[in-house]
């Protein structure tokens, strides 16, 4: 089987890959179950990109099945919202949650009469006891690193006192923080994690799913593995954090009557250098008002990337070309972007927009036109993919092309400035060749109104010998236009980890991360453009309709990257 795989991926297996492999072959499992487990207190981020196409790219390799279940054990910060928000994105990154005749969607939520249950079960067989410990005395009977910790002095309580106290907790009798309920395991021993863990905390709070029927919720811990066994998961991989955790959770599996032994892998989780991807950051970034939304076009949340104009298929690459190690080490957003570039270079169609439009008049453009107010030319939508066709554009006698095309210095080599210099000549891309032949300016001096005359005949062909176009620039028809708005997006942060070692993250913050540019200029092609479609502006990156603010009667379009990485040159800028 090792071998039917390998050739079918074209990569060596990985360690959760191998580890299958064998559970397979020796009969231990017939079949696999995974699950993607977030908690809905926020927006899934590019770290949740790589947990969701392993556990899902698990087991659609593997003939298995993934479940998505939503760890909402805590009522405090979790909402609907996010809910929405994570099924929205785990589909849009193209796997299919459960069957129409078994949806695998899963909340802890469920489980909460079983895990209740199991609670008291636990006290019943002396393992279990409600605690009274403030949360400053916890912390001092806990101990340290390096010393062993205190029994609680309620650690010896009856099993019918603990019952009865528990109960108590139940019904609401305490306030929140006045009790807890805790694993009786070893309070010396060396994995902090086993030092009587808390199993169940007081939140009088109204849940999303259970509405007011509980006052207590169990805590991560105890409500993860157990969730695991009810639902069958064979391989329950978690990121590199929860490895401490993981005698805790064979310790409840082993003193629990659940009904199935599931067993936990710890994989090295994604971090990316130039990134925040702490969900309190990231809705302290949104809650400052620092971005607009948790889909703010520079946030590295799923939603927000997707805004941008990022592909799931470039997310996808990105996360099979990073792997799944054991070892921690952080990847250079570099390699992310050089995935979402690749994608688009092979997929976005080619457009033309002038971004600081100047207008050029073209006064022989009615010899070559023959009356006509318009002559149409074509070009490829892809220069690459003929499958995708062709867009007719109409080229008239008033066009814009961007001002930093043009300069009257004509002192400039042909090799130093490859666009239009006064009293030369340039190729409007798919067009004629034009020569520069005067400018009109304002009181202040700026260029106002280029003058140009075009060579005839030269749409397609080359001109006649003796005139050599310096270079190729983009444009578009000054009367059949699309009047856009374009958003420049840029790394949020200038630090390379804004969030290391003490920093203040919100002082890393780039000032130029976005700049919006108004009364920018796109040819006509591009007045039904859609949302989710991405496009090549030539010389000028690569687009998309922004979701959140574009109208059909002002587009607006976000830079989802440029076509080189200059990020070095603008940060020693």
């Amino acid at each position: 089987m090792n071998k039917e795989i390998e050739s079918k991926n074209d990569r060596p297996l990985n360690f959760i890959e191998q580890v299958i492999t064998e559970d397979l072959a020796s009969g231990k499992h017939t079949n696999i179950v995974t699950r993607f487990p977030p908690e809905p207190n926020g927006y899934l981020h590019i770290g949740h990109a790589k947990s969701i196409c392993l556990n899902f790219g698990l087991a659609q390799r593997f003939g298995g099945k993934c479940n998505l279940r939503f760890d909402d054990t805590n009522p405090a910060k979790e909402d609907q919202e996010y809910i929405d928000s994570i099924r929205k994105d785990v589909e849009w990154m193209g796997f299919k949650i459960g069957e129409p005749t078994s949806p695998a969607v899963y909340f802890a939520s469920s489980y909460f009469d079983q895990l209740h249950e199991w609670a008291v079960y636990l006290i019943q067989q002396g393992k279990a006891y409600v605690c009274e410990l403030s949360p400053d005395q916890a912390r001092e009977y806990r101990g340290t690193l390096t010393e062993p910790g205190r029994n609680s002095p309620f650690r010896d309580r009856t099993i019918e006192e603990n019952l009865a106290e528990f109960e108590k907790m139940r019904l609401g009798e305490y306030e929140e923080g006045a009790c807890v309920l805790r694993a009786k395991i070893d309070m010396a021993a060396g994995n902090i994690n086993l030092r009587d863990p808390i199993l169940y905390r007081i939140r009088k709070l109204s849940h999303h799913q259970t509405g007011d029927k509980w006052c207590i919720y169990p805590t991560y811990d105890f409500a993860h593995g157990q969730g695991d066994a009810i639902e069958g998961i064979t391989h329950s991989i978690c990121t590199l954090e929860f490895a401490d955790h993981r005698p805790l959770y064979e310790w409840f599996i082993d003193n629990l009557p659940v009904p199935a032994k599931p067993k936990q892998y710890e994989f090295a989780r994604l971090e990316l250098n130039y990134t925040v991807t702490s969900k309190r950051k990231l809705k302290q970034l949104v809650d400052e008002q620092y971005v607009d939304a948790w889909d703010d076009p520079r946030m590295p949340t799923i939603s927000g990337l997707r805004r941008r104009g990022y592909s799931a298929a470039a997310l996808r690459k990105f996360c099979d070309m990073i792997g799944v190690t054991k070892s921690a080490s952080v990847v250079d957003v570099g390699m992310l972007e050089y995935a979402v570039r690749d994608d688009l270079n092979e997929n976005a169609p080619r457009a033309m927009c002038v971004l600081d439009p100047l207008k050029l008049v073209i006064s022989n453009f009615a010899d070559e036109a023959g009356g006509k107010a318009a002559v149409e030319v074509t070009q490829p939508c892809h220069p690459n993919r003929p499958e995708l066709g062709e867009r007719r554009l109409p080229f008239t006698q008033e066009i814009f092309i961007d001002r930093s095309d043009f300069t009257e210095d004509t002192s400039l080599s042909r090799k130093k400035f490859k666009r239009l210099v006064s009293g030369d000549y340039v190729r409007l891309r798919g067009a004629s060749v034009i020569k520069a032949d005067s400018v009109e300016k304002d009181s202040d001096g700026n260029i106002t109104t280029v003058y140009c005359s075009l060579v005839p005949n030269t749409i397609g062909t080359n001109p006649e010998e003796g005139i050599k176009p310096r270079g190729v620039i983009h444009w578009v028809s000054a009367t059949e236009c699309v009047d856009c708005e374009v958003r420049l997006y840029d790394r949020l942060f200038m630090d390379e980890a804004p969030d290391a070692g003490g920093k203040n993250f919100l002082e890393c913050l780039n000032p130029k991360s976005l700049e919006i540019i108004q009364g920018c200029k796109a040819e006509i092609s591009l007045a039904g453009a859609e949302a989710g479609q991405a496009y090549q502006f030539e010389r000028e990156g690569y687009f998309t309709i922004d979701s959140r603010y574009s109208t059909p009667e002002k587009p607006v379009f976000n830079r989802t990257i440029g076509l080189k990485d200059n990020w070095e040159n603008k940060v020693s800028d």
